[in-house]
């Protein structure tokens, strides 16, 4: 031992170590250190301590939803302390961000990356209200943006409902059933990781270990504790419902049975639906075709709801890979289940890692806004051309999966989903292999395997030139949306390349 400690002269190490009077090289000591924390006295010494400047880009995560408090709340902090010329990069903003109005007015946010938009926010961005474009991203393309450098975050703002002194943070608490829950907080966790600053902004400090983590204390610098993050009825549901709309029943029972004649309903196939009500309702038909066979699914992928968590809790999916929950029974599910297991946005989409999960989807079902007679979806624009939605994962997912399925009925209401061309191109039709509707199903030319084993199990296959033709006959041609020569917004694939511009409307 003395031979060591005088070969590597170690000689006095250890009495310095106990009187705290290591050299800065090894570790530099803070205030927030020595208090055995990143617990910080608010949000403004937060923003102080993370080194913010003007026009430096900072993200937020969308998992609370319609019930959001941070994006604003922060977002009125900065402009009270002067910030001017802010990227604005969320993963996703809704409705209850129409207060960002007033700060891209005022000059504190002057471009947003985000995979959507909704409300009042988005009709005002369709209309004008940004001098700089939107940047459209899905959730894979988002994660690569960030992962290579092309979207740099210097300042993350998270928030969490639970998270330990050092920074362990979750969607949810393991101490207690009450206050808010998010579930898998998958699209936080890049942001976390890749930032230059991470600030967990969170209600409940729990004691550490907060384990398992859904963010760990290593991305993490500062935690702020606010009294509320977010409102419980806008961030979760009590329970997703089925729909009982005969028309969506119909494309969902049809989608069963495309997935089940394509010869991918086998033992240990792996599969992901959306949460509109026909892709919910798809979940309760392959149920019985699962247990007519006798076969469970290997896992289950994407944002999950309670209709999965209960095929899983039948025993019909081995694993739920959950990148975003959707109601209070997948939130339960995640924080009781070892089987379900929260992914992050890279692991789920992101097209630099071969291993994606969505690489290794056998279906997916996905729906539109609108389909064209190319195949091209549209879920990002409405018929009178105003922003209504987000790319979210659906190019990732029509990509990545074997058989990429879209659910859309051939008009809602006096408006025509099945189009000529779709008003803007969010998912290449060579992606898109079969589209199901109320009155057929149709098959992409590139897919005539499938179009054959359709026929051959009595399923009725269109063209979507015929279907475009019945459509047209129902509704008529509608009048052209008229746009100004202004971009509003730049949509882009999945590897970051720009596939389609959207304009203003007049």
């Amino acid at each position: 031992m003395n031979n060591t400690v005088k070969k590597y002269n170690l000689e006095g190490l250890h009495g310095d170590f106990k009187a705290g009077k290591l050299k800065k090289d090894y570790r530099t000591l803070s205030e927030r250190e020595i208090s055995h924390n990143k617990i910080v006295a608010g949000l403004e010494e937060a923003v102080k301590l993370s080194g913010l400047k003007n026009g430096q880009t900072i993200s937020f995560h969308h998992h609370f939803r319609g019930g959001d408090y941070i994006v604003n709340m922060v977002i009125d902090k900065l402009a009270e302390m002067g910030f001017r010329d802010l990227v604005l990069a969320a993963s996703s903003l809704t409705d209850c961000h129409a207060p960002l109005i007033r700060h891209i007015q005022n000059g504190v946010i002057s471009r947003i990356e985000t995979s959507g938009l909704r409300g009042k926010l988005a009709d005002e961005i369709s209309r004008g209200l940004m001098d700089i474009p939107v940047v459209f991203r899905s959730h894979g393309g988002r994660a690569y943006a960030i992962q290579s450098g092309e979207l740099p975050i210097d300042v993350a703002f998270l928030g969490a409902p639970s998270c330990d002194p050092f920074g362990n943070a979750n969607g949810y608490s393991r101490d207690s059933d009450e206050g808010v829950k998010c579930g898998s907080m998958g699209y936080a966790k890049c942001d976390a990781q890749y930032a230059k600053k991470t600030i967990i902004i969170t209600n409940n400090i729990v004691h550490f270990p907060n384990v398992p983590f859904g963010i760990p204390e290593s991305d993490v610098d500062y935690i702020v504790k606010v009294d509320e993050i977010g409102d419980p009825a806008g961030i979760m549901s009590g329970a997703t419902r089925f729909t009982t709309n005969p028309k969506e029943l119909v494309m969902a029972e049809s989608a069963a049975d495309v997935i089940e004649a394509s010869g991918r309903l086998v033992e240990g196939f792996s599969f992901q639906t959306g949460t509109g009500g026909a892709s919910l309702a798809v979940s309760r038909f392959l149920r019985d075709k699962m247990i007519a066979r006798g076969i469970t699914a290997s896992f289950a992928l994407g944002g999950i709801t309670g209709s999965i968590v209960d095929l899983h809790e039948e025993g019909l999916i081995k694993k739920l890979l959950d990148v975003q929950g959707f109601d209070l029974k997948a939130a339960d599910s995640l924080k009781n289940n070892r089987f379900h297991h929260q992914i992050s946005a890279e692991y789920y989409a992101s097209p630099q890692g071969h291993g994606a999960a969505v690489n290794q989807l056998d279906v997916v079902v996905l729906s539109a806004l609108e389909v064209d007679v190319d195949f091209n979806v549209n879920v990002l624009t409405g018929s009178d051309g105003i922003i209504r939605g987000a790319i979210g994962g659906h190019q990732d997912t029509a990509f990545g999966a074997s058989v990429a399925i879209v659910v859309c009925p051939l008009t809602r209401g006096r408006i025509p989903c099945i189009v000529d061309h779709v008003g803007c191109l969010v998912t290449p039709g060579k992606t898109v292999d079969v589209i199901v509707t109320e009155q057929g199903v149709v098959v992409n030319s590139a897919r005539n395997d499938l179009r054959d084993k359709f026929i051959k199990a009595g399923i009725p296959v269109r063209s979507i030139t015929e279907l475009r033709k019945i459509v047209e006959t129902m509704v008529g041609q509608p009048e052209p949306i008229e746009y100004t020569d202004q971009v509003v917004g730049i949509v882009t694939y999945r590897d970051g390349s720009i596939i389609d511009l959207i304009h203003q409307v007049k």
